[in-house]
């Protein structure tokens, strides 16, 4: 007898494909949707833990190599994501962020205590010249969040003449004399964040007239678009987008687009914990469970916006959303630092094939956030970097940016189902590049089974498809510094039968392929 021996993720792969389910998608090429905004897969960096102060910021005298202060290790693997845009300073922090405090001289900065995140001393060595020097070297574009909570209308607009004048107006002189006498670029301004939380505690009536007092003073030079963003509502609220889709405009006044918040949590397992890793099988799939309730959230806002606004000049801004555990054991009180797994790269992969359902109205998105907070792309610690799953899927993610929807049909999908959750086995999307080329972008939410695939391109005949999957052996996979390479892609090649794809999803896996037509 031939004994075969297989490794442990193939033998996984192996013994799931025994028992596939069998799926068929239908691709309507030929019917563009609309674009796939690039801003859709933006990041997040607030003054949070070690997300900006040592996972991306040493300084310019550190022995860690830096372009500026800013770690070339970190920069060029953001920099492979093609990073669109880094909103930034906050978040919560935003609100009780004033902007002077964060100019001039590093070592004359005045020292503040960070209330919202761990209560430790903010020492603002980076302000407004070190952010745009990151999506500088990032080639990103810059989402500013202003301080409604805590600052006043004049400090806003001060900040936003500091930032864009072009002139020889005072503040454009003194941003000269810091260093940069060309306007900076801002393509996004934040009104606030979370208002009717930690940016105020205030009801959507309240917010709707500090926005329209606000925007009224804002004026942006320099050659500046800049869209301009009111702080809206959170999970299963509609009520904030209804009000504010009715009530930020104004004579004089801009608005662009109404945020929305939302994070994945597992819920509590059997002992109360919300584990980043260690979960069993009905943690993993209430956490997908969980986070496809974007879908309904997304629909229901902007139902309210289609109403309200028609010609759909207001955006849905998701600029919030990732999953959010329990903190790392020996981490530091409120510095939100997790592990990230297999399961944080599929709830990244089935959010970004619902935004891309919605591609006419959500047109920005920040994930929250870049670097060891939260659902980061990087994890660091010390001189060391680890590159997360979410990373890859981003990396894998690349295609769609800017590129046309194209409709996306599934028949014969299953139910994965556990315990008393139920979920579709398959999610997909598909879309034509900027190259022209068509991608698919296929994710199988079942730990347990494979699923074999059919696609059908309408109008022509496919040839075959190749990319990348990422998958490993144990749900709860992660990279570590001593292992960094636990969780990465692997080329992806399908075979075309009677012009139609045929694609073998392993389970709990993420496939992204670009079609030969």
């Amino acid at each position: 007898m031939k004994i075969i021996r297989m490794g442990a993720l193939a033998a996984s792969m192996w013994a799931s494909a025994c028992a596939a389910a069998q799926v068929g998608v239908t691709i309507d090429a030929a019917k563009p949707g609309s674009v796939i905004s690039r801003y859709v897969y933006g990041q997040f960096a607030e003054h949070l833990g070690t997300g900006i102060y040592g996972g991306l910021w040493v300084g310019p005298d550190s022995t860690i190599p830096n372009t500026r202060g800013w770690r070339n290790d970190v920069v060029a693997a953001l920099k492979a994501l093609h990073v669109p845009l880094v909103r930034w300073p906050g978040g919560c922090f935003a609100d009780q962020y004033h902007w002077r405090d964060g100019i001039g001289p590093r070592a004359q900065r005045p020292v503040r205590i960070n209330t919202n995140w761990g209560g430790v001393d903010e020492d603002n060595a980076v302000g407004t010249h070190e952010f745009f020097d990151l999506v500088e070297q990032l080639g990103a574009d810059a989402y500013v969040n202003g301080n409604l909570g805590t600052g006043t209308v004049r400090e806003m607009a001060e900040w936003i003449e500091y930032m864009t004048a072009d002139g020889t107006s005072s503040l454009a002189r003194l941003r000269a004399r810091n260093g940069h006498p060309a306007p900076y670029k801002v393509a996004f301004f934040g009104i606030g964040n979370e208002a009717w939380g930690c940016g105020g505690n205030m009801r959507p009536e309240q917010y709707a007239d500090a926005y329209r007092r606000y925007a009224t003073f804002l004026h942006p030079g320099g050659g500046n678009d800049t869209q301009f963003i009111a702080a809206g509502g959170h999970d299963d609220d509609t009520g904030w987008t209804e009000y504010l889709s009715q009530h930020i405009h104004g004579w004089g006044v801009r608005a662009h687009g109404i945020s929305f918040h939302y994070y994945t949590s597992p819920g509590a397992d059997a002992n109360g914990k919300y584990g980043a890793t260690g979960f069993d099988e009905s943690r993993w799939i209430h956490t997908l469970s969980e986070t496809r309730r974007m879908e309904g959230f997304i629909a229901a806002n902007v139902a309210k916006l289609d109403t309200h606004d028609p010609q759909k000049k207001l955006m849905f801004a998701v600029d919030e959303w990732g999953t959010w555990y329990d903190a790392e054991q020996g981490s530091k009180p409120g510095f939100l630092q997790q592990q990230n797994s297999l399961r944080d790269a599929l709830v990244a992969a089935l959010n970004f094939n619902i935004f891309h359902v919605h591609a006419d109205r959500v047109r920005m998105t920040s994930i929250a956030q870049m670097v060891n907070v939260l659902q980061a792309m990087v994890r660091t610690d010390g001189a060391r970097m680890v590159l997360t799953p979410t990373y890859h899927v981003f990396r894998m993610y690349v295609p769609f940016q800017d590129a046309v929807s194209v409709p996306v049909t599934l028949a014969h999908n299953p139910l994965y189902t556990f315990g008393t959750d139920a979920i579709p086995a398959v999610s997909a999307s598909a879309a034509r590049g900027k190259d022209g080329k068509l991608y698919l972008a296929l994710v199988n939410a079942n730990p347990r089974e494979a699923a074999d695939v059919t696609v059908d391109v309408s109008g022509t005949a496919a040839r075959g498809a190749a990319g990348a999957v990422l998958t490993a052996a144990a749900m709860d996979a992660h990279n570590t510094f001593a292992a960094p390479d636990a969780v990465r892609p692997a080329p992806f090649q399908a075979a075309a039968r009677d012009g139609k794809l045929v694609l073998s999803l392993p389970a709990k896996s993420v496939v992204v392929v670009a079609v030969q037509e």
